[in-house]
């Protein structure tokens, strides 16, 4: 039986990927910090467990490692690195901005991925082949105004992504990334995008994330952007960066 450990797997696009994985025989280990949500959801599908946990604690590589090791055996075919957060703030607000914010962020969207893959990393070595995926952002790619620390995050988390997919290739690990765009979450609802007919089909939804999960996973894709229209962001923003800026600008309020 194949294993996996899926982060924020307490709702959005963590709680669609641990349905999808459940539901083609996988068993799971779930990692969220809302232990109500996490254990209701584990215990609604086969051969999953629940490890209700707030991945930034210090101790929280070494107690996913341990629940991989007595709960699946250590044996680990995929890791999916997806919790996240953010908060949008200009820089120089000094009261919900500056770097306070931006180390938060980088803690929880970039820090705690980077540390709990180098704790699980022996045991992904021990399964080859197997994979991790990592959820970034087309914000990972091109930044917008308010958004800095969350884009500084997800840009981080990219580039470690694309470097660590080259090394551990010779050691049987796949390693893909996936960037999202605009998805309709618990933590990011893109009301005011699906409020207009306009902007209405920017917006996708976790389930089409976790196919995308999917196809980045064990002997995958190395990346997957979702929506698939969204890969002509970044090429955008190479060749005809003023554009994209203004447009970046004009979403700033």
């Amino acid at each position: 039986m194949r294993t996996a450990v899926v982060t924020g797997a307490s709702s959005g696009i963590g709680e669609a990927t641990a349905r999808l994985f459940a539901a083609e025989g996988w068993r799971l280990l779930l990692i969220a910090r809302r232990a109500d949500r996490l254990e209701a959801l584990a215990s609604s599908l086969a051969d999953t467990s629940a490890l209700p946990l707030d991945l930034t604690a210090e101790d929280a590589p070494a107690r996913v490692r341990s629940a991989v090791e007595e709960r699946l055996d250590g044996h680990l075919d995929l890791l999916v690195n997806n919790a996240g957060g953010s908060r949008r703030a200009l820089f120089g607000d000094t009261e919900k901005g500056g770097y306070a914010n931006v180390r938060e962020i980088m803690d929880v969207n970039f820090d705690a991925p980077v540390r709990l893959t180098e704790a699980l990393l022996p045991l992904l070595h021990d399964s080859a082949p197997s994979s991790i995926v990592n959820v970034s952002s087309v914000a990972g790619r091109v930044a917008r105004p308010k958004s800095g620390a969350y884009c500084a995050s997800k840009f981080a988390l990219a580039g470690w992504t694309e470097a660590l997919h080259e090394e551990e290739a010779r050691n049987g690990v796949h390693v893909g990334l996936v960037l999202p765009g605009f998805v309709a979450t618990e933590g990011f609802p893109q009301e005011e995008l699906r409020a207009k007919l306009a902007t209405r089909w920017v917006v996708s939804s976790p389930d089409k994330v976790a196919k995308a999960i999917v196809r980045a996973g064990p002997g995958g894709r190395p990346e997957v952007v979702v929506p698939r229209g969204y890969w002509a962001v970044p090429v955008l923003r190479t060749l005809a960066p003023g554009f994209v800026r203004r447009a970046a600008g004009g979403m700033s309020s």
